[in-house]
């Protein structure tokens, strides 16, 4: 059995000012063709589907159009669940239309999927947080344990918990019991959810760079230890870049989101992971970059000549710009800069610190020229950089009305 493991789209999120549905757009038709090609059986999208509670219409068209087309019109199930970017509302305000195409949207943890038959494959048990499919074309079922996000608070009133249990243990203890309950070897056992999820012992996973954080202290953190010995392969959403947490014979991965959303991802490769598994034994995976979408970069240069080159060498790209100077950044410099390039998304002038001179000067030369005298002042109150020109004709041209 075969299942596409994709998660993180942010359909609808922007770079600064700059919109990201073309490539969006792209990127969706790129792993629908890749779904294509490697025939798989199932799809799962790990949560945040969207970039905000409320997308904009062509975030959800652009949405809807993919999922039904991975559906192959009910003979291939997709499941998606929420994300913290998500409003569960309307995840799952679409569920019964989107089960006609075999497509099962889950907004809430703990849900309770209703059964149903499609021309590709059967709901045939569901509990909360948990559905069995069987696919026509296999003889053996698959079963998911499955938790859409939720904050603390929510997680626990969806569980039953008192508020002084730990939300670990919590989410440890109800997926043992469904997997207990559901999960032989008779079957493929798999676990989809969009949760801060890390290790015992190791580093904390850097959360993305400009997005909504799961984790507060280490109230929201859960370790992989809690998930159950029968989960074959876990299928996880919020990370952006594409790691496995778990063991290669029981990965829990993050399969990365299908672009670069922010500069602390520029040159990272993104994936679609493909799983390949059946009952009672170990999963194997092969990741597939994905390969649309501009590249985003961070450039940092000293020279407006070196600087302008590389602009023009590089059209497809969103650039955060360094330029370091003895001086401020001249006005027809700047304008330059953003004729020559379209994808600037930031521009960082920096002003380098002249190391030689350094000690402040303990008398002023009052007979010096006026000029000299404001160029000391400026200096005096600018770490010790010199006007550049530009301030230097206004200086002049004060002096002179």
């Amino acid at each position: 059995m075969k299942i596409l493991h994709t998660a993180d789209w942010h359909l609808g999120k922007r770079l600064d000012s700059f919109s990201r549905m073309d490539e969006q757009h792209l990127v969706m038709e790129e792993i629908i063709q890749i779904a294509d090609q490697q025939e798989v059986d199932l799809v799962l999208i790990a949560g945040d589907l969207f970039d905000s509670f409320n997308p904009g219409v062509e975030a959800i068209e652009l949405f809807y159009k993919t999922i039904k087309r991975l559906a192959k019109n009910g003979m291939r199930p997709v499941i998606a669940i929420a994300g913290n970017h998500d409003s569960p509302n309307l995840i799952d305000a679409p569920d019964p239309l989107a089960r006609a195409s075999g497509i099962i949207l889950i907004g809430h943890p703990n849900a309770l999927v209703t059964p149903f038959t499609t021309e590709g494959f059967t709901v045939t048990h569901t509990d909360k947080g948990f559905i069995e499919l069987h696919i026509d074309r296999h003889d053996y079922p698959i079963r998911i344990l499955h938790t859409a996000y939720a904050n603390e608070i929510r997680l626990k009133q969806y569980l039953g918990e008192e508020k002084e249990v730990q939300l670990n243990r919590a989410l440890a203890e109800n997926w043992r019991k469904l997997a207990e309950a559901y999960c032989d070897d008779r079957g493929v056992n798999i676990l989809t959810a969009h949760l801060y999820m890390n290790k015992i012992g190791t580093p904390l996973i850097e959360e993305p760079d400009g997005e909504k954080p799961i984790k507060i202290g280490n109230a929201d953190l859960i370790y992989s230890e809690s998930i159950p010995d029968q989960i074959q392969y876990t299928a996880l959403g919020h990370i952006h870049g594409f790691k496995n947490i778990g063991s290669a014979q029981k990965p829990v991965v993050y399969a990365s989101s299908p672009l670069c959303y922010s500069f602390a991802e520029a040159g990272q490769t993104k994936y679609v992971n493909i799983v390949n598994a059946v009952p009672g034994e170990d999963v194997t995976y092969d990741q597939i970059a994905l390969r649309q979408g501009k590249s985003l970069v961070r450039k940092s240069f000293t020279d407006i000549g070196q600087c302008i080159t590389w602009l023009s060498e590089n059209p497809e790209t969103f650039v955060e710009l360094t330029l370091k100077s003895q001086t401020f950044l001249k006005a027809e410099d700047r304008k330059l800069i953003y004729q020559t390039h379209s994808g600037i998304v930031y521009l960082i002038p920096v002003v380098q610190h002249d190391q030689q001179n350094t000690l402040d000067k303990k008398e002023i030369n009052l007979t010096q020229d006026i000029a000299t005298l404001f160029t000391d002042y400026f200096k005096s109150k600018n770490a010790n950089q010199a006007p550049n020109e530009d301030i230097l004709n206004l200086f002049r041209e004060i002096l002179n009305s």
